[in-house]
């Protein structure tokens, strides 16, 4: 007898990024994963129906966004800190 396989939420959620986001077809996603690809296609269905994919999606986003804002911050702070280190090596040479 078969003994049915059962899927957690995130690993659905997983698998359909990865034709959302990624641009993989449904057919090449079922394949790497091992299901078929019309399972993929009903669990996009149901987690658009109960709304948390596109909660998935703005959390998602939401992490990048605040990455790209801590990387231009970094970036600035990068900066400050050379011009400080330059402002304080021309003082200390201007007192000597």
């Amino acid at each position: 007898m078969d003994q049915r396989r059962t899927f957690t939420r995130e690993f659905k959620i997983a698998a359909v990024k990865k034709v959302i986001e990624q641009g993989m077809s449904y057919a090449q996603v079922a394949r790497d994963l091992g299901v078929r690809d019309s399972m993929l296609r009903n669990w996009k269905k149901a987690l658009e129906r109960d709304g948390s994919f596109e909660a998935e999606i703005v959390s998602s986003n939401s992490v990048e966004d605040e990455l790209k804002r801590l990387r231009e911050e970094n970036r600035q702070l990068k900066m400050e800190r050379d011009i400080l280190k330059k402002a304080t090596a021309f003082f200390a040479k201007e007192s000597s």
